[in-house]
């Protein structure tokens, strides 16, 4: 396949890049260390079961939905040129 200066299979390597770096930065985000049994936002109790299923969770279900609807900023930029992107 032509892909001009890129080497074969470079657009695949740019797209499995950006898997991992989704990957680590979703495994990063993952609470960890020691759980809570009141929610750090609310105070109210979070329930047996979400803190036998997500060890270290800090946060009731309501607050974490509420978390989860925050935009979030990849610190990585991959639109610039082509050639930054395929080096």
């Amino acid at each position: 396949m032509a892909n001009g200066w890129a080497p074969d299979g470079a657009v695949q390597d740019q797209i499995d890049d950006s898997v991992k770096d989704a990957l680590a930065s979703a495994r990063a985000r993952l609470p960890s260390g020691p759980g809570l049994v009141d929610c750090e936002d609310c105070g109210e109790p979070i329930p047996q079961d979400r803190r036998r299923a997500l060890p270290g969770a800090r946060t009731c279900v309501a607050c974490q939905e509420g978390r989860d609807k925050r935009p979030t900023y990849s610190g990585i930029n991959r639109r610039g040129s082509k050639d930054s992107q395929l080096r």
